[in-house]
């Protein structure tokens, strides 16, 4: 069996233990608080993982994009949510391919898209259910009020192959409350017009440990918490030693005492640092710090008595898991040392 001693870097490696541990207890305490889970994809980006979530409880996965999707459904997972509006002949009559093999639901926060939608998708037996999008906060898609939710849901009732299917959000980070008042003033005012809202998803793994069992909210899409990162850190969301992913790197230079130099930059750490202060740090050496890429450098400023060898092969916690993903075209499972399996990134740059 491989080491990790015998992997070239830079390699992300995962544990495999803390990412099963991170998957049974998000299922758990969705499970207690009568949410459906629908992890997103996006964070791993594997068949391998979403399989395991679905058979923990999942009630099927979430992905970003239609490429994504497709290779998902390529490897058996059978109910996909894509929260994306999607516009576009090309894109349309590959989710129209894509509707035929999966249970699929989508988003629209435009009467544009759902025009394209209504277009493409005609079977009354077999209509495309469509959530409408809702900005509750986050500045991103989504409608603005309740009454225009109102409006694009009779627009999606109204289509002959379309089916309102619900609401969907993607709120700002730590206010669930406001997402919450919002959601339940658009149930409300869906009720007052004659339709029925079963469904409503929302997303964010550091808020979905806030939610309670009166929420309006019936399903969650976490993403992050199968593997946590430095951010999810930060948001108390677990600790250094629930995180999963590390990126494998070898210190190539060493110019001074407090400053040493990896193999990973850009290319491998990604520079979305989601608004903390430096890109990552050494596993177990909190005073090493990621302070500096450029694209195939990474710049460790060492303090607090943390130290270095050239040619030492370190573990670095990025701060966004997501990204760093899909900067690599495999990643290693691991058990301490001992590299279990090493798996494709299936659905890697499925931008489209």
């Amino acid at each position: 069996m491989l080491s990790i001693d015998d992997l070239d870097t830079p390699a992300i490696l995962i544990d495999a233990a803390r990412a099963e541990a991170n998957i049974s207890r998000a299922q758990a305490h969705a499970d207690s608080h009568g949410l459906k889970l629908r992890p997103h994809i996006k964070t791993h980006k594997l068949p391998y993982w979403a399989k395991k979530q679905v058979a923990a409880g999942a009630v099927g996965i979430t992905c970003q994009k239609i490429g994504e999707a497709e290779v998902m459904a390529d490897a058996g997972l059978s109910d996909i949510f894509l929260p994306y509006n999607i516009l576009g002949r090309a894109k349309l009559e590959r989710l129209k391919a894509l509707h035929g093999r999966v249970t699929l639901s989508v988003t629209s926060d435009s009467r544009e898209t759902v025009e394209g939608l209504a277009a493409t998708f005609t079977d009354t037996g077999h209509p495309l259910s469509v959530l409408v999008e809702c900005d509750t906060g986050m500045g991103r898609c989504g409608v603005q009020t309740a009454e225009e939710a109102v409006a694009l849901a009779k627009i999606i009732d109204q289509a002959s192959g379309l089916a309102f299917g619900g609401l969907m959000t993607y709120p700002a980070g730590g206010r669930a409350a406001e997402a919450e008042a919002w959601l339940a003033a658009a149930k409300q005012a869906l009720a007052a017009s004659g339709l029925a809202c079963e469904r409503i998803s929302s997303g964010g793994t550091p808020d979905m440990w806030r939610s309670g069992e009166n929420s309006v909210v019936t399903e969650y899409r976490p993403g992050t918490y199968i593997y946590l990162d430095r951010y999810q850190v930060s948001k108390k969301v677990g600790t250094l030693d629930d995180c999963a992913l590390t990126v494998l790197a070898t210190v190539v230079s060493h110019p001074t005492p407090a400053r040493a130099i990896l193999d990973s930059g850009s290319k491998a750490l990604s520079s979305d640092t989601l608004g903390l202060p430096d890109f990552g740090e050494l596993l177990g050496m909190p005073g090493a710090r990621v302070t500096g890429l450029s694209e195939e450098h990474g710049t460790v400023t060492l303090s607090d008595g943390a130290h270095v060898k050239i040619g030492e092969r370190v573990r670095v916690v990025p701060d966004h898991c997501c990204v760093v993903t899909n900067l690599f075209d495999q990643v290693h499972l691991i058990d301490g040392d001992k590299v279990l399996e090493t798996l494709p990134v299936a659905a890697r740059g499925k931008m489209g």
